[in-house]
């Protein structure tokens, strides 16, 4: 049966071979027909299988320069090209332009509330000198209502005393002093006459006359100044007023004050202005009073040797020296030149040499004795730093502003060291727990590693047998 089966196999083969080729012949002649060009089969008994195409070969790119122009290399960060010291200088100013801009902005303030301003300050000067004498009340046992109103009541009657007594002592002495002043003139006129400098009485009459000629041609505006000056005077009375307010409730109520400012701060910075405060009200006390001892030395010298020179007017001229010394380095000098001028109208240039000098020889003994011995460290400002801020409080502010210019530098400067040295003891309080905190950390890395490496014997060595524990630490039995 096998041969049988493999005969009809090769039959059928042989059949389907015929088929295919008279299959293809009659293809190949239709295509003729047509015109169609003709293929050649291949006539093999059994189609094979199809081989796989050859895998394709990666060619190489061409480069990028052949098929485009290369790109231009990126730009430098602007930054990075400017140099390292114009970028702080660039920094440094426009940080400047702002706070010169904020300190322009708040002058201006100022400015329109100055009587505000210098009625509240001259208010905190007399506090800062009347503060002491309530706290010893107090102490006493007075209450502090009582205490209070002892001491503004009389800190304002003795000084509406000494007002009253320089104006009583001017209105007393008018007429003669107006009498010295007409002979003072006459003597200097005569001076002028036999000096070298070949003056004519004709000249001095001309300068009479034009100074006659101008006060009149400029009656006018001397009309409208007087007017201006009971302006002034409204405005004093309100400040001094406004001033008393001020001082009565510092006095009374000024450490709960000092705290309800203390609120309108940010938290982060009340501790260290907290802080700051007990200081600068320190430095404020040690100012005023300082100021009012040399003040008095300088008024009681001074007006000692004016009375016994003969000058007229010597309480008056000592009162003025006593305020005037209030403005450190000017206040006195230009009291003292009145003095000088009052004594040069009145009795002549000896008299006012002799004023110079003693002016001069108080004045050398307060900058080198009393200022230094009285003051101590209270007030640490160079003394270009107090002509520069007379200076510019007198340009702002006039007389008011020179004096409260100077204290105003002295407790600026006692806020921005304690504020300084506040921030240096804060950082080395850091960097000590900073290091503290790195110790730490390197202990409780060193116990880590050590249980790590304990672990690791235990894994290795297996735990330990009963027998191998330490003597008195057998294992329990469970």
């Amino acid at each position: 049966m096998s041969r049988l089966q493999k005969w009809g196999a090769g039959w059928k083969t042989i059949r389907s071979r015929v088929s295919a080729r008279l299959a293809a012949g009659r293809a190949e002649r239709r295509r003729a027909a047509r015109g169609e060009p003709g293929t050649t089969e291949p006539l093999d008994t059994a189609p094979t299988p199809p081989t796989p195409a050859p895998e394709p070969v990666p060619t190489p790119a061409p480069p990028a320069a052949s098929a485009a122009p290369a790109a231009p290399p990126p730009l430098p960060n602007p930054v990075a090209v400017v140099p390292w010291g114009m970028r702080v200088a660039a920094e440094v100013s426009w940080r400047l332009l702002v706070l010169a801009a904020s300190v322009w902005v708040l002058m201006r303030v100022i400015s329109e509330v100055r009587l505000v301003v210098l009625a509240f300050s001259a208010a905190l000067l007399i506090t800062a000198l009347l503060q002491p004498t309530v706290a010893r009340l107090m102490r006493w046992g007075l209450p502090r209502g009582l205490a209070t109103a002892a001491t503004f009541i009389t800190g304002f009657v003795i000084l509406g005393l000494a007002g009253w007594f320089v104006v009583w002592q001017v209105m007393e002495n008018a007429d003669n002093l107006s009498t010295s002043v007409q002979d003072g003139i006459e003597e200097m006129k005569r001076w002028a006459l036999d000096s070298p400098f070949h003056v004519t009485e004709k000249q001095i009459n001309d300068i009479a006359d034009k100074l006659t000629e101008t006060v009149g041609n400029n009656s006018e505006e001397l009309t409208s100044r007087g007017l201006e000056g009971v302006t002034f005077i409204i405005e004093a009375l309100t400040g001094m007023l406004l001033c008393a307010f001020c001082t009565l409730f510092l006095l009374y109520d000024g450490r709960r004050i000092w705290y309800w400012v203390l609120k309108l701060f940010p938290q982060d910075a009340r501790e260290a202005l907290e802080g700051a405060g007990p200081r600068v009200w320190v430095t404020l006390t040690g100012y005023v009073r300082g100021t009012v001892i040399v003040a008095l030395i300088d008024a009681v010298f001074i007006g000692t040797g004016i009375a016994l020179l003969g000058v007229p007017m010597p309480v008056p001229l000592a009162v003025i020296i006593f305020l005037g010394a209030f403005i450190p380095l000017v206040g006195a000098a230009a009291s003292g030149a009145l003095a000088m001028l009052v004594a040069l109208v009145t009795e002549g240039p000896f008299t006012a040499l002799m004023v110079l000098i003693v002016v001069l020889a108080v004045q050398q003994i307060e900058g080198h004795v009393l200022q230094p011995f009285i003051l101590g460290r209270a007030v640490r400002v160079h003394p270009l730093g107090v002509v520069l801020s007379v200076a510019c409080g007198s340009l702002i502010a006039g007389i008011g502003g020179a004096v409260v210019a100077v204290p105003l530098v002295a407790v600026a400067n006692t806020l921005v060291t304690y504020l300084s040295e506040r921030s240096r003891e804060m950082a080395k309080q850091q960097a000590a727990a900073t290091a503290g905190q790195a110790g730490q950390g390197q202990v409780v890395a060193a116990a880590v590693a050590g249980q790590a490496t304990g672990a690791a014997a235990v894994a290795v060595t297996g735990p330990a047998e009963p027998h191998d524990q330490p003597p008195g630490g057998e294992a329990k039995q469970t």
